[in-house]
């Protein structure tokens, strides 16, 4: 018998089908009665992010104009000037960000903090999502999780499901083993089942699972292939969602596991030390306007299939997925009346993270296509002005690198002198002293590169200030020493690689906007070396134009202010090649990046780790006894 036809027959319950049918974008819903007090002061909170970030913004473009305004205003100018203010307004965003997560750790919500007595038992149930994924990593984590949260004893009840879009005949077979050997020791019901057609890849799994047996849960939580979340977690948010009847969406700030080489470990050290200040500021002002990341977050079934089912974007010949869900889904649950929250506070969610910078980038290829493509949802009718913005911004995300880049090549065109084509931002007496327009000489003129720097900055020198002044803190980071060491390397490592994220970013843009597709494969979660072909072919656009500007730079046609730019995108390459060091193992402990949670390793994540040993034995012994 096949894997397909054993999981309609024994794999799943009975059916209990929910209805969900595609939202109707362009009319808004009747307004839900709201059954619960509304969050206060969010108009205060928002207020504080962004009034800071429009007078940073415009006070440093009247200082530009002024600046520049002395010998009058030529059209490259004021393009320099607007493409100034379009990126700049996105750090002060992120600077104010890190200001109200600090006022978030004074400031805690009783709107957050629910009685027991409001808690009443919910159906839960846990879905795995898979694709060609490996067995052995995705049933081991689901053991980990069921026996952990079997240690909690809770008053909620749970039942796994496994929802497997896998194409690969032998991973279905090995799945279908791995469940069989999961459902011999795991505490709660074990279901699985297996598409004959990925019809509309996530989004249709999940779909496929509403509308068969949604309606027997209460709630849905729904996790990754690498999803890691503990049993106290796990409980904390049915209880979170059975206590709030408004609430439709409740997500954690999923803290990154498991990584051993060079990139893994600089995106790990910058989630634990910077990301937690940001997560906190974006749960103060977002308030019931939250967002979805796809993973690690609770949903409430019932609402979810009411509200939130996605149509095909049509028009001009075209009918399209809604790739990037998981915003869009958050936005409609919004819109239907429902409370979207964020609970960064809420530990043990975790999830791991591509290894090197090729695996990093051709994820980010996925999520550029699909944040891009929000741009046409923003006329949705009724979204709530927060979750417009939440789409908007995931746009700008991947808008930014194109426009980064045509700043530094409208600044660097600035400095041409029409009579000698040549660079005169720099003065022959000092070359290394910008020479800027006569009307702001009186001025020291790198006081704006130094603003900007600063301000890109600030996000991790607040986090590490925090840190470092907090003896507890720095002590699970390895101490003072160590922790600084680390926050300098990532910090010199995230300026080496920031260029080459830039051009790789620029390229997914020109590719999702002139191109239908993008290839949909399991993320690459384990460390592998990419041969130098390989890095060459992936990397010659950074390449080539760093060759440039290294020539420009010799030549005097560019100013000597584009040499850490140009030195990074001419060793691209290296650079790549080196982000797949298995850091962990050939590094002292000093420069290893290491974090809390590389030294010391969450227990979920080690009983993870021995229950993956345990099914890949098991399934490895299998395939040779056939």
């Amino acid at each position: 018998m096949t894997p397909a036809l054993q999981n309609e027959n024994h794999a799943m319950p009975a059916r209990a089908p929910l209805a969900m049918v595609p939202q109707d974008l362009g009319t808004a819903p009747p307004p839900r009665d709201s059954a619960g007090p509304a969050y206060n002061r969010s108009g205060l909170w928002r207020a504080a992010l962004f009034v800071p970030a429009v007078i940073g913004t415009a006070c440093l473009m009247y200082g530009i104009y002024g600046w520049l305004a002395g010998a009058g205003m030529t059209g490259l100018e004021w393009a320099l000037l607007m493409m100034i203010g379009a990126t700049f307004v996105w750090v002060t965003l992120s600077v104010s960000t890190v200001g109200l997560g600090i006022a978030g750790l004074l400031a805690r919500d009783a709107a957050d903090r629910r009685a027991k007595a409001d808690i009443t038992p919910i159906d839960v149930a846990l879905l795995v999502p898979v694709y060609n994924e490996v067995p052995w990593d995705v049933f081991g984590n689901a053991a980990a999780m069921l026996d952990d949260l079997s240690a909690r004893r809770g008053c909620h009840r749970y039942h796994l499901f496994i929802l497997s879009d896998t194409r690969d005949p032998a991973i279905a077979a090995q799945e279908w083993q791995a469940l069989t050997h999961l459902r011999q020791t795991a505490p709660f019901p074990v279901h699985y089942r297996r598409r004959a057609q990925n019809t509309d890849k996530k989004v249709g799994n999940i779909l496929d699972w509403v509308t068969g047996w949604g309606g027997a849960y209460d709630a849905m939580l729904v996790l990754d292939a690498d999803s890691l979340m503990t049993g106290r977690t796990i409980e904390r948010l049915a209880s979170e969602l059975s206590a709030d009847p408004d609430a439709g969406l409740i997500q954690t700030f999923p803290m990154l596991i498991g990584a051993q080489t060079l990139f893994a470990r600089l995106q790990q050290f910058s989630n634990i030390a910077y990301g937690w200040l940001l997560a906190e500021g974006l749960a103060l002002w977002s308030r019931s306007e939250g967002n979805y990341w796809g993973h690690n977050a609770i949903i409430r079934t019932r609402a979810f299939a009411a509200s939130a089912g996605l149509p095909h974007l049509t028009g001009k010949g075209r009918d399209d997925l809604i790739l990037s869900h998981d915003f869009v889904e958050a936005g409609l649950l919004r819109r239907a009346g429902w409370r979207v929250r964020f609970l960064p506070r809420v530990t043990g969610s975790f999830e791991e993270s591509p290894a090197t910078l090729i695996d990093y980038t051709l994820r980010d290829r996925r999520w550029c296509r699909g944040n891009l493509q929000h741009l046409r949802l923003l006329g949705t009718r009724g979204l709530h002005p927060v979750s417009r913005f939440h789409m908007f911004h995931g746009a700008v995300s991947y808008l930014l690198s194109p426009a980064w880049f045509a700043l530094l090549v409208i600044w660097a065109l600035l400095g041409k002198d029409a009579d000698t084509n040549v660079i005169r931002y720099f003065n022959e007496a000092n070359p290394l002293f910008p020479d800027w327009p006569p009307a702001m000489s009186h001025i020291d003129s790198a006081v704006f590169l130094i603003i900007m720097y600063a301000m890109l900055l600030t996000p991790k020198i607040a986090g590490a200030a925090l840190i470092a002044l907090t003896p507890a803190a720095t002590r699970i980071f390895g101490g003072h020493r160590a922790f600084l060491t680390a926050f300098v390397t990532e910090v010199a490592l995230s300026i080496a690689y920031a260029p080459i994220m830039m051009i790789q970013q620029t390229r997914a843009v020109l590719h999702a906007t002139f191109t239908r597709s993008e290839p949909w494969a399991p993320q690459q979660r384990d460390a592998r070396h990419y041969p130098l072909w390989s890095l060459l072919k992936f990397h010659w656009a950074e390449t080539a134009l760093g060759l440039i500007l290294v020539t420009g730079l010799g030549t005097g046609l560019v100013s000597l202010w584009l040499l850490p730019i140009a030195l990074s995108l001419v060793l691209a390459v290296p650079l790549s090649a080196v982000s797949s060091v298995n850091i962990a193992a050939v590094a002292p402990k000093s420069l290893a990046l290491n974090s809390p949670y590389t030294l010391r390793e969450p227990a979920i994540f080690l009983r993870a780790k021995t229950a993956r040993e345990t099914f890949k034995a098991h399934l490895l012994a299998n395939i040779a006894a056939q």
